[in-house]
């Protein structure tokens, strides 16, 4: 039985376990953890989109973090099965877009975390900010709008 209250419809899911490795000394996943589980949904959500690594070279572009903002509401501990969501909410059609993010524990519907990423686009040779590609403003279409 699914429980969670998805902040949007039709959330991109990654599902994971917690593992030893992510428990910190206050006996639950560390903060840092959830930045990486943030990382690994929206690469595989760019993975889903045809927006794979080998894309980003081909085209000599690729999205890179700006500014990252999470809330903190539960803790999460080793052996918890997680399903994290992502959407694109925003895509300015130039540079940027803006994921959000919500982790949540299936087994009795917590929200654990909330978050969101602008990410910019870069050229992969360089590193510096470039206009995204139309494969970019295409692939990486709004899937939840703001209201």
């Amino acid at each position: 039985m699914n429980l969670i209250d998805w902040d949007h419809p039709q959330p991109h899911v990654w599902h994971m376990t917690v593992g030893h490795e992510a428990i910190d000394v206050m006996g639950h996943a560390n903060n840092v953890e959830y930045l990486r589980w943030l990382e690994h949904v929206a690469w595989d959500h760019s993975n889903h989109l045809g927006l794979d690594w080998a894309a980003y070279r081909q085209l000599d572009r690729a999205m890179v973090a700006r500014r990252t903002e999470l809330e903190y509401l539960a803790p999460a501990f080793e052996g918890d099965a997680l399903a994290i969501g992502t959407w694109i909410v925003a895509n300015d059609g130039r540079v940027s877009i803006t994921r959000h993010y919500q982790v949540a524990r299936p087994a009795d519907g917590r929200t654990l975390l909330r978050g969101s990423t602008q990410w910019v686009c870069v050229a992969v040779s360089s590193g510096k900010l470039q206009r995204m590609p139309p494969e970019f403003v295409q692939g990486y279409r709004v899937t939840a709008p703001l209201p």
